[in-house]
């Protein structure tokens, strides 16, 4: 199964580990020039990032009325499927969106995988490329602190997404890092370079989009039913006022003939 995804695999693997070479030449380190490829990657792929959010953002929108026809047609669920279909259709939205990006970047995971383990044979010095504790880029982490580290990068990337959905998908956003970290473990520590600031690519990325780009979650406009009963009160006191000074003058208009019969009387 290894061989054969390191064959289908292959004509990115050996796109991907030029581009490598091509930093490494420069005089960079190799940990350093994982990370700029990483960064050059994910900035082609924003596009993609950016398409995600909007998808997620236009499902978002239509939740209301995918609601409303999952209870009409409740006990029909052909007919269900084919006014969602009608709905998406009319919108313009495609419900699979949110996961082309995700699509996308598992084949560069997975080629990343390759490139890392077969760079420690055909470059020797890659296996001392590495910074700090952990020098061989082909080995796991002794530590641990790599892994610990993805899953606090991702957790905090998540989190500005997170805001924007229901509690139950919240809290899969926020299992799915510790997954990671224990699925990663004992994955080497070159491959932790690219992980890591792919997830600080995605803060960053995340935290522009949901703040002051299409991410950005727009305030419900107020109901326009709701709106002209604010000012009632106050047209209720002008009545009951109005109605007060009416009382008044009759009371006062009743009480006139009375005085003036009073005077008559002492006339006479």
């Amino acid at each position: 199964m290894i061989n054969f995804l390191e064959r289908v695999f292959s004509p990115l693997t050996n796109l991907l580990g030029t581009g490598l070479e091509f930093f490494h030449a420069q005089g960079l380190p190799w940990w350093l020039s994982i990370a700029l490829l990483t960064i050059v990657v994910r900035t082609l792929l924003f596009p993609l990032t950016l398409k995600q959010v909007k998808s997620m953002r236009a499902m978002q929108d239509l939740k209301p009325e995918m609601d409303r026809l999952r209870a009409k047609y409740k006990d029909n669920r052909q007919k269900q499927q084919e006014e969602l279909m009608n709905l998406y259709q009319e919108r313009q939205v495609n419900p699979l969106g949110g996961c082309l990006p995700l699509l996308v970047q598992m084949p560069i995971f997975i080629t990343m995988f390759y490139v890392i383990r077969g760079f420690g044979e055909e470059h020797p010095d890659f296996v001392e490329g590495g910074i700090l504790w952990f020098q061989d880029l082909t080995q796991a982490d002794p530590f641990y602190i790599l892994p610990v580290v993805s899953a606090v990068t991702m957790l905090a990337a998540s989190e500005i997404t997170a805001k924007n959905l229901e509690p139950q998908q919240r809290w899969m956003m926020r299992i799915l890092p510790v997954v990671f970290t224990v699925f990663l473990l004992t994955f080497p520590a070159g491959l932790f370079m690219y992980w890591i600031t792919s997830n600080l690519v995605t803060l960053v990325q995340n935290y522009l989009i949901y703040n002051h780009g299409p991410g950005k979650k727009v305030p419900a406009a107020p109901d326009k039913e709701k709106a002209p009963a604010q000012p009632a009160p106050r047209a209720a006191k002008n009545q009951d006022s109005s109605a007060q000074e009416g009382n008044g003058r009759k009371a006062t208009q009743v009480k006139q003939p009375s005085t003036g019969g009073r005077k008559r009387k002492r006339r006479r």
